[in-house]
């Protein structure tokens, strides 16, 4: 009987120790400055906030900041994959968020959407799903420069079937308090409410 009360639990402790740990869902947010918390104290900035909220959703994740301030599209594309290369695994999920600068210097958008098209091709091509995190055009600039731009995001995300997030600053841009004295980056309330709205969408794309 005791022979047989150890060998079970030697067993049981094999099969423990033989199972296969889960590793926590690792997250890219490759962008500008958007994503790297520009004008913003340590720990405020939309990678950190995005965790911790995940975190309190019950969701164990590593979100990791890859967000250079002032990245253009054309930038984002030629670090992409040395950024990829360089982590210590395959990403469960990237988070892409690129094209406000290019939209800001007024760059034909037919060029940061076939920036945007190149990095997904890269990113489908190394099995990482994708979740586009839109933008949109300032409305005071040509109608016609407005349409072609906010057409980019969801025509990037249907072609490439990947999941999108319309606009990252939704709620936040042009309003009071929500942004620095720029008028262009968040505040940290403006970074709770990005945060707020893009949550349910990158749940979505980890499969929670």
């Amino acid at each position: 009987m005791i022979r047989r009360s150890i060998a079970a639990a030697i067993l049981s402790i094999s099969l423990t120790a033989a199972a296969p740990v889960k590793e926590r869902p690792l997250v890219l947010a490759f962008g500008d400055s958007l994503t790297a918390g520009y004008g913003l104290e340590p720990g405020l900035g939309f990678v950190p906030q995005l965790q911790a909220t995940l975190r309190r959703h019950g969701i164990a994740v590593e979100v990791v900041d890859a967000g250079v301030s002032g990245d253009t599209s054309e930038a984002g594309k030629a670090r992409l994959g040395w950024t990829l290369d360089g982590m210590v695994r395959k990403p469960d999920l990237v988070i892409l968020e690129l094209g406000a600068n290019d939209m800001l210097r007024g760059l034909d958008p037919a060029l940061t959407e076939a920036n945007l098209d190149e990095m997904m091709v890269d990113l489908n091509r190394r099995e990482i799903p994708v979740l586009v995190s839109g933008m949109r055009a300032a409305p005071n600039l040509d109608p016609d420069y407005v349409q072609r731009f906010d057409a980019i995001y969801p025509a990037l995300a249907q072609r490439h079937r990947a999941a999108l997030y319309p606009f990252l600053l939704d709620g936040v841009a042009a309003q009071p308090g929500m942004v620095q004295a720029d008028g262009l980056h968040p505040t940290f309330a403006g970074v709770k409410r990005m945060v707020t709205g893009i949550v349910p969408a990158v749940k979505r794309a980890l499969g929670r």
